[in-house]
């Protein structure tokens, strides 16, 4: 009997966490949608009957996704999506990107031979999704689905560059950076008008690393950076 017992034990776990996983990525691509409002109450039976699945992985969920930043409890009251940034953390977040995606960028031409490949691979998607974006802002209407895979494809841009630093810490600061940027686009509803912009800025990061001076690839993140912080106070004070 405890045989069997450990074996099903066994198997459960794994299946468990699957279940976690899993809707764990569906609320966080719900909280990742463009409808949500920033400081709107979320209900754990809701969402679980959303999904078809318990309360339980829902609850698991939001208690990951707490300290991402990107939903807060209240005690008694349950959880809400984020409020939205304030200006001060809005600087906060570019203060701190500069110094991390700067850095990394720095460590990652170290490893351009691996990187730079990978990374044209990834500006091949960037520019067909950034030419569709521009054909549907012209057509007066962007997808959800769109926007999705835009955010989704300029992030990846960045993700590499991390990833290319062979460094676990820098991997999983990324992890939390990614959140924070999207908190910021549903705060100042900014990130596809600039898409333009955003291409020619990573095309620029890119050809540094080429040249494989850690110095001038890390500047030309530093000023990608800078740049995107300018047009998010522009669009911030249109709010």
């Amino acid at each position: 009997m405890a045989d069997t017992v450990n074996t099903i034990g066994a198997a459960t776990v794994p299946m468990l966490r699957g279940l976690r996983d899993s809707v764990y990525e569906l609320v966080l691509g719900m909280l990742m949608s463009p409808d949500i409002v920033p400081g709107s109450r979320l209900s754990i039976d809701t969402v679980a009957r959303d999904l078809n699945v318990s309360p339980t992985p829902v609850r698991e969920a939001l208690v990951l996704l707490e300290r991402t930043g990107l939903v807060t409890r209240e005690a008694h009251k349950g959880y809400r999506t984020a409020p939205p940034f304030s200006d001060g953390q809005l600087e906060a977040l570019f203060d701190a990107r500069l110094l991390l995606e700067g850095g990394a960028t720095e460590l990652a031409t170290i490893n351009a031979a691996t990187v730079v490949p990978q990374l044209e691979h990834s500006m091949m998607a960037h520019r067909e999704v950034t030419r569709r974006v521009k054909s549907a802002a012209a057509k007066g209407e962007i997808p959800i689905e769109l926007l999705r895979e835009y955010f989704v494809i300029d992030w990846s841009f960045h993700h590499q560059i991390f990833e290319g630093t062979h460094n676990p810490f820098l991997v999983d600061m990324a992890e939390t950076i990614s959140t924070r940027v999207h908190r910021m686009r549903q705060t100042v509803r900014t990130g596809v008008s600039d898409a333009g912009d955003a291409l020619i800025e990573h095309e620029a990061v890119l050809e540094a690393l080429k040249g494989g001076d850690p110095g001038i690839a890390g500047d030309a993140m530093r000023d990608h950076i800078e740049k995107v912080r300018m047009r998010s106070r522009s669009d911030s004070h249109l709010r």
